[in-house]
Formats: structure tokens, C-alpha cells, sequence
């Protein structure tokens, strides 16, 4: 895995969420966006994860479809799921891409949680602990004996997916600083969203930083998911964000960050502007730590705005 990581923080740098409109098949369109990203010169295509389409076997799909590209799920809520499974899912993604698979978790929303699985919205940062801890014996061995207080994990038959010995990158969608404590010490990094540079520089970096030296793990990994668009109507861009992102606004966690990164509204920590701000923006995000910078939110605007922010950012990315 230390190669692996090498290899990853050296080329990949930039990438993209792919999210099709309206498409008549989302797997076929899934693959030819991500033709269309690698032609572009990015390096890392990424998929949501909601109650559609499977993020993993979307992943999988892809990656190997379009071996140009790193993949990887944003992120596979803990509730709901269990090790056994996600373990599954993510070692044959990374089989079927040959290595270039990564799995993001998250602890997922009380609203979601509770109204559409019916699970109380409890203990979740001692739930992402035990879910990380199984998860990691199950992807680095193919095998696990644990026995946490919320979950349990064992194999009384093997685990493993030939073809993804290699192991399998773990992330978090974390920005509160228990979770962050938890990434450090258990992840290989983390999946900030709605993270503006201010917040990665002088909130979370800090803190994912030290939880990880305090365990003796290596530098952890920042994707920081950035929502942008290059584009000349910035305030038609600016409205559509306001009203897609208005949502995150009702949950803590995010309205915290968002503050913290000096906004008042999700909408506020968007990149939006021509090629120039844009780029600055990137390295905003870098200059304040972050390893790799994911936009979401490209085709807001239509497919020409989407096609010119590709291209730039697969520049940034080279």
C-alpha cells in the first residue's frame, strides 16, 4: 500500500464527480463522460452515492471501460451497510480496475438515515470507528475476527477477491473533529465537501494531520470535493448552486464548515468564474493543503461550460 499511496499522490492530482442529465441509461453515459474527463487530461473520476445507482459497481464499470482513470466512490454512508458487504463491493471495484479503485465512507445524515432506512441516527463517529476498523482486516487480508460493541465482522469463509491483494485506499467524508480524529487514526484520508480553503488550512488539515502522526500512520490524503463551473454566466451558475446546494444548509455538520470557511450559504464556498479565478481557486485548495481537488457540479450550466471547465482543469491536473 505505501507504493500505492506514492503512486496516487504523485498523479492524482485532479479529477471530477461524474453526474449525467437525464440520461437515458446512466451507466452508458457514466462511461462516456469518463472518456470524455481522460481525453480532458484529468486524472480521477468520482460517484455519489444516494438509494440509485451502486457507486461501487458504477466505479467498477467505468474503471474499466476507462483505464486512463483512478475512480472512486463519495461516499457509502456507514449506516445501512455492513463491512462484510462493503468490503465485497469495494475489493471486486478494485479487481475489475486493476488497482485503481477508492472507497469513500461517510457517516451519512440523520434525515436520510432514519427516514430512509428506518435506523436511529446513533453513535456515529463510534459507528465509522468499528465500521473502519473491520473494513480495513477485511480489504488488507481478506479476512476479519471483530467484535465491536455496534458491529461484528468474521469470516468463516474466505473474503478475499483475487485480483485486489493490493488492498483497497480508505476514506472519510470528514470535517468535525471527531471524525477527523477517527480518519487520522484509521483512514488513509479524507473527502472534504463544502470545505472552502480557509476551513482545510486552518481547521481540518491541522487536525487530520495530527491525529495521524499521534497514530504513526503516513500523511493522510485531502480530496477536497469543490463545486465550480468556468463559465461567462456566473450568475445564472450562482443561482442553480443556491438553490442544488440549499439542502446541505439544514445539516449541521456542513452549515459548520461552511462558516468556517467564511461563507454564509453552501452556495458561498462554489467556484465559479472564468479560467482565471477558477485556477486560482485550485490552488487556493492546494496552498491550504488539500492533495487532490475534485469539482462537482460541472453540468450545471450546460455541456459547453462543462467541456471548458474540464479543460482547464485537466491543465492544472498535468
Amino acid at each position: 500500500m505505501a507504493a500505492q499511496r506514492a503512486a496516487f499522490s504523485k498523479g492524482m492530482t485532479v479529477g471530477v464527480s461524474l453526474n449525467p442529465i437525464d440520461p437515458t441509461n446512466q451507466i452508458d453515459a457514466s462511461v462516456q463522460l469518463a472518456k470524455e474527463a481522460a481525453a480532458a487530461g484529468l486524472r480521477s473520476a468520482w460517484f455519489g452515492q444516494t438509494f440509485g445507482a451502486d457507486s461501487p459497481q458504477l466505479a467498477a464499470l467505468v474503471g474499466r471501460e476507462v483505464p486512463e482513470l483512478q475512480v472512486g466512490t463519495s461516499a457509502i454512508p456507514v449506516f445501512g451497510r455492513h463491512p462484510l458487504v462493503v468490503s465485497s463491493q469495494a475489493q471486486t471495484a478494485q479487481a475489475a480496475t486493476h488497482g485503481r479503485y477508492h472507497l469513500g465512507l461517510a457517516l451519512g445524515t440523520k434525515l436520510l438515515t432514519e427516514n430512509g432506512f428506518g435506523i436511529p441516527f446513533e453513535r456515529p463517529v463510534a459507528r465509522l470507528r468499528e465500521f473502519l476498523t473491520a473494513v480495513r482486516q477485511l480489504t488488507e487480508t481478506g479476512s476479519a475476527d471483530y467484535h465491536g460493541e455496534l458491529l461484528t465482522a468474521t469470516t468463516p469463509i474466505p473474503a478475499r477477491v483475487p485480483g485486489a491483494e493490493s488492498g483497497v485506499p480508505l476514506l472519510v467524508a470528514a470535517m468535525g473533529p471527531q471524525a477527523l480524529r477517527a480518519s487520522g487514526e484509521l483512514a488513509d484520508g479524507i473527502l472534504p465537501y463544502l470545505a472552502g480553503p480557509r476551513a482545510l488550512g486552518e481547521h481540518i488539515v491541522p487536525a487530520l494531520t495530527a491525529a495521524a502522526e499521534a497514530a504513526g500512520r503516513p500523511a493522510p490524503r485531502i480530496v477536497a470535493l469543490v463545486h465550480g463551473v468556468v463559465t461567462d454566466d456566473v450568475e445564472a451558475v450562482r443561482s442553480t448552486f443556491t438553490e442544488t446546494l440549499a439542502f446541505y444548509e439544514q445539516i449541521p455538520s456542513y452549515a459548520r464548515v461552511i462558516g468556517l470557511s467564511g461563507g454564509r450559504r453552501a452556495v458561498d464556498v462554489a467556484v465559479i468564474g472564468d479560467e482565471k479565478k477558477v485556477a486560482a481557486e485550485v490552488q487556493r485548495y492546494r496552498d491550504a493543503g488539500a492533495t487532490e481537488v475534485v469539482f462537482s457540479g460541472t453540468e450545471v450550466n450546460g455541456a459547453a461550460d462543462r467541456r471548458r471547465t474540464w479543460e482547464l482543469l485537466g491543465q492544472l491536473a498535468g
